[in-house]
Parts: structure tokens; C-alpha cells; sequence
């Protein structure tokens, strides 16, 4: 798809480009016959990895965006309690960590300056460490016990897309192959999850056909200041990063909140000027999906009370979301751990087209790069 077009600039190519790099990363890496992931690189034994007690991982900006996704995956199939930081703050912690434990490091670049440190301290103190990266002669990658590779192809725009959703899949490739090793996950669902990743990246293409309807809803919000983005559970990572990708390429101030925790604080700012995008897919498969979205249609009930204007993500041929919401921006039917990887690249689009709208350079947004390696 990305190859039929051209572009006019290189964030909306490597939107366009991720159904092929999730094609290339994850066909490699998986057996549907055996229900298997083979992760080579990773240089840790199978013995070592099954005696775990903790995972930790680390990061800045949209790569910890990505290792919150990556904890419920964790935490869910391959049953280890897994802990988040941020990069930049991770030393200033004192973090307890050492032998017996793992440390994930995060980052598209494989240079950025914070997390790298971060990374040599927990070898410092003990733990072994992986990281993830797009750059395969990375610092990070040299230095580490153990590297995922991204292969997502060069990203060039500041903003990142491909990697992100690479990112994530690489986490859950991680989830099943340590789901695996724990006798977590019998290999009949290891199969079901592995079709399901290997149907992804036709799903983000009938996402991406879809384009249109972004560009339109662009057009009646670029001149907006201010937004919301609700997501719960292992939504919320996604709510996060789309708020920070419209803060990044349209300069438009964006948060991204937990939905239940908008009772706390943040209802007081909802009204018709503060436009609420709120990810409200389900799972019927998933108990814990069916139950949050349950109380995602009582939240936005709520805010259109209090005169709200919805933006929602949701299932495709769900009405009850539709008929509530303002807009609603259809997502293929996924498993509840995969969603984040299809919910995310309408934002994507969103904040593009907001951005091109508002005559900004969507490639260099001011005040960044694309790797931070100073402190």
C-alpha cells in the first residue's frame, strides 16, 4: 500500500509503511504449525529466563508508551510482575534490582542517552538486560545481554510510528516465548495468538484504506487547543502516545489520562470546547475487556451529560458506542493484548492531518530530534 502512493512527507510514509514492517518482523520470528517463537538473539538461557522474579522495563517518550503495553502482555501470559520507569528518572530512584531479575531497555534509536545509562547501571547492579531497538549497531544493543532487532525499516520523521507498533509487537513476541518457557501458555492459544499477529498487518492496511475519514475529522479540529485521550487498562498506553503525538506534530496541547481516573480532577474540564478521544474497543472474548467496556459506555454517557464532544475507537459494528459518540473511528476485532497495536495508528493519522492542516513541519517538529543523547 505504502509503495502505490507518494507522499508528501516522510511521517505519513512510515504510517502507510507499518503493515509491512509488522510483516517482515513478526513472519520471521514464528511457527504458527508449532505454536513456537523463536527469538535467537536473545542470548539468555531458557533455564535462566524461567527462573525470573521480576521484570522491569525501561524507557523515554513513546518507547515507554510501548513497555506499559508490553507489562499487561507480560504480566498476562507469562504470569511475572512486571515494573515501568521512565528512562531520565530510573537512577534517581535508587531502583532495587539485581540477580534473579530481568531489565528491558527501550529505545527506537538505540543511542538515546538516558536509557542507555539506565541500562549500564542494572548491569551494574546485577540484572541481566535485553533490549529493544531499531538500530542493530546500537549502543544498546552492544551492551546488552539480550537484543530484540525491530527491523521496522529507517524512520526519519522525528515522530515515531513504525517503530512504535514494531515495539509492541516485539513485546508480545517476548510475552508468548517467556509465556513458553513458564509453561504459561499451552501451545493451543500460543497458535490462536500467533495467527492473530500474523492477521495484523492486513488489519492496519483496512485501517490505513481509511485514511480519508481522519484527513475529514482533522479538518474539524485542527483549530482546537486543547484535547483529552481516554484509554483503560492496556489502552491507556495508547491514549498516552496519542496525546503526545498531536502535542508533537501540531503543537496543540493533548493529554492522555486513564478513563477512570477522569472523575478525579478532570471532569471539571469537560464541556463542549475539550474534545474527548476515548478508546473504547472490546474483546467479547476477554471477560476483563467486556467489563471495562461496560463501564467506558457508562463514562461516555457521562461526558456527553456534561456536554462533551466524543471522538471513540471502537469495534467494528459496535452501534452502542456509535450511537453515543460523535465520531467513531472503526477497529478490526482483535484479542484485548493486541489492540493497542491497530488502536494506535488512527491517532497516528489524526495527528498527522491536524498537523498538515495547521502548515507545521510534520517531519521536524521544533525543539526535537529524533535521537536524544544528551541528559
Amino acid at each position: 500500500m505504502a509503495e502505490q502512493r507518494k507522499f508528501p512527507h516522510h511521517l505519513i510514509q512510515e504510517i502507510f509503511e507499518q503493515p509491512e514492517a509488522l510483516r517482515r518482523m513478526i513472519e520471521r520470528r514464528v511457527s504458527l504449525a508449532e505454536g513456537l517463537v523463536r527469538l535467537e538473539e536473545i542470548h539468555i538461557s531458557r533455564e535462566e529466563l524461567g527462573a525470573l522474579r521480576r521484570i522491569h522495563i525501561v524507557a523515554s517518550g513513546t518507547s515507554r508508551h510501548a513497555g506499559m503495553a508490553g507489562q499487561f502482555m507480560i504480566q498476562e501470559l507469562a504470569g511475572i510482575p512486571v515494573d515501568v520507569d521512565y528512562a531520565s528518572e530510573f537512577e534517581y530512584r535508587n531502583p532495587m534490582i539485581g540477580r534473579g531479575e530481568l531489565s528491558i531497555f527501550i529505545t527506537q534509536s538505540g543511542e538515546t542517552a538516558d536509557t542507555t545509562a539506565s541500562q549500564r547501571e542494572a548491569r551494574q547492579k546485577g540484572s541481566r538486560t535485553i533490549a529493544i531497538s531499531n538500530v542493530a549497531g546500537s549502543t544498546i544493543a552492544r551492551e546488552a545481554d539480550g537484543f530484540i532487532y525491530t527491523d521496522a525499516g529507517p524512520e526519519i520523521s522525528i515522530a515515531s510510528t513504525k517503530a512504535f507498533t514494531a515495539q509492541m509487537a516485539c513485546l508480545f513476541l517476548f510475552a508468548l516465548y517467556l509465556g513458553d518457557i513458564k509453561h504459561k501458555v499451552p501451545k493451543a492459544v500460543a497458535q490462536r495468538y500467533i495467527a492473530e499477529l500474523l492477521a495484523l498487518p492486513g488489519k492496519t492496511e483496512t485501517i490505513l484504506a481509511a485514511a480519508d475519514q481522519l484527513e475529514q475529522l482533522a479538518e474539524l479540529y485542527y483549530r482546537v487547543d486543547d484535547f483529552m485521550f481516554l484509554g483503560r487498562a492496556i489502552h491507556y498506553p495508547v491514549a498516552m502516545d496519542g496525546a503526545l503525538k498531536l502535542k508533537e506534530v501540531s503543537y496543540i496541547h493533548a493529554e492522555g489520562y486513564p478513563t477512570g481516573e477522569a472523575k478525579h480532577g478532570p471532569n471539571a474540564l469537560i464541556d463542549y470546547r475539550l474534545p474527548l478521544v476515548m478508546i473504547a474497543t472490546c474483546d467479547p472474548a476477554d471477560p476483563g475487556s467486556l467489563l471495562r467496556y461496560e463501564k467506558n459506555v457508562s463514562n461516555m454517557e457521562g461526558f456527553k451529560k456534561q456536554g462533551g464532544t466524543v471522538i471513540a475507537l471502537a469495534t467494528e459494528g459496535d452501534t452502542t458506542v456509535s450511537k453515543l459518540a460523535n465520531h467513531t473511528i472503526f477497529i478490526p476485532p482483535t484479542p484485548e493484548l493486541l489492540s493497542p497495536i491497530l488502536e494506535i495508528v488512527p491517532l497516528q493519522l489524526f495527528a498527522y492531518y491536524v498537523a498538515v492542516k495547521r502548515g507545521l513541519d510534520v517531519d521536524r517538529p521544533r525543539n526535537l530530534v529524533k535521537a536524544v543523547t544528551l541528559e
